[in-house]
C-alpha cells in the first residue's frame, strides 16, 4: 500500500509577485513536504525581475535544488505543461524538462495534450502526440523519470480519451498525473476515474472546486488553472486519500490553489485524512 504525502504547486504564490525562492520558503513555513515548481523556456520579464515564481530552464537547475535543500523541502515533480499535439513546441521543451527534473531530483514531469491546432484531425493529433511522447520517453527512461499525463484538454477530458493518450507509447516512463478538479469540471465522476487509473498514478493534483464554480462551469469546461482551498469545495478528500492509499507506490498530493491563505487551509484539511 502506498503513502500519501502533501505538497503544493507553486501557483499558490502567483498573485504575490514574488520569486521562486520566496515561494519555496513560504511553502515550508506552511508545513508542506513537497513543492511542484513550474518551468518555462527562454526568458520571461516578470520572472527575471523576481516578480513571478516560474523558473527558466536556461537557469542552472541547481537553483531549484539549493532553494529546496535550504528549506528542507522536496520536489514532487515539475509542472512542464506543453501542447503535446504541437511537436514543434513540445518535443524539445519536454526533453529539456526531463533532463532538468533528473538533475534536481524530481521524479515526475507533468504535462497534457494542450489545445489542438484548428486544422488537424483527431487521427493526426494522436500521431503527433505519439511522436512527442516517444521522443520524450527516450530521454526519460534512462533517467527513471515519469511523464505524468493530466486530464486537462479536449481529448483527456474523458477516461477513455486519457487512456488513449496513455496507450500511444508503451513505455515505463508514461504515467498519470490525475487532477481531481479538472476531472470533476469535465462532468466526470472523479472517484471512479481515480480508481480506474490508480495503478498508473504517479502524481496527483489536489484541486478542489467551489460550489459556485461547479454550478457555473461543470460540464462546460475541461479544466481550470487552480481551484479553491481543499475542503472548501465539492471534492471528498477523505475518499480521494483512501483510494490513493491502495496504490502500489507513494503518491504526492500537489495542492493547486490560488492564494497563500488557500494553501494554508488546504494543508490543514488534508492532514485530517493523511
Amino acid at each position: 500500500m502506498g503513502r500519501v504525502n502533501i505538497g503544493v504547486n507553486m501557483e499558490f504564490v502567483r498573485r504575490d509577485d514574488k520569486p521562486f525562492e520566496w515561494g519555496v520558503a513560504k511553502a515550508a513555513e506552511l508545513g508542506y513536504e513537497y513543492v511542484e515548481p513550474m518551468v518555462h523556456w527562454g526568458r520571461e520579464l516578470l520572472s527575471e525581475a523576481g516578480y513571478f515564481h516560474s523558473v527558466s530552464m536556461l537557469d542552472d537547475p541547481l537553483r531549484i535544488r539549493r532553494a529546496c535543500e535550504k528549506e528542507r523541502i522536496k520536489v514532487s515533480g515539475l509542472s512542464a505543461h506543453c501542447p503535446l499535439i504541437k511537436p514543434e513546441i513540445s518535443v524539445e521543451y519536454l526533453k529539456q524538462a526531463v533532463r532538468y527534473a533528473a538533475e534536481i531530483g524530481a521524479p515526475v514531469v507533468n504535462s497534457d495534450e494542450g489545445p489542438k491546432p484548428d486544422w488537424t484531425t483527431d487521427a493526426e493529433d494522436h500521431v503527433l502526440m505519439r511522436y512527442t511522447l516517444m521522443e520524450a520517453c527516450r530521454v526519460a527512461v534512462p533517467r527513471k523519470i515519469r511523464i505524468g499525463l493530466e486530464p486537462h484538454q479536449q481529448y483527456s477530458k474523458t477516461p477513455a480519451g486519457l487512456d488513449r493518450i496513455y496507450a500511444l507509447v508503451d513505455s515505463p516512463a508514461i504515467g498519470i498525473n490525475f487532477d481531481t478538479g479538472n476531472s470533476y469540471l469535465a462532468g466526470r465522476d472523479p472517484y471512479a476515474w481515480l480508481e480506474r487509473v490508480k495503478d498508473r498514478l504517479v502524481h496527483l493534483h489536489a484541486k478542489d472546486i467551489s460550489v459556485e464554480q461547479s454550478n457555473t462551469e461543470r460540464g462546460k469546461v475541461t479544466g481550470t488553472p487552480v481551484g479553491c482551498a481543499c475542503g472548501d469545495g465539492v471534492i471528498d478528500w477523505q475518499r480521494v486519500v483512501s483510494i490513493c492509499k491502495t496504490c502500489d507506490r507513494d503518491i504526492v498530493f500537489s495542492v493547486e490553489c490560488g492564494t497563500i491563505d488557500q494553501a494554508a487551509r488546504s494543508i490543514d484539511h488534508l492532514r485530517r485524512f493523511v
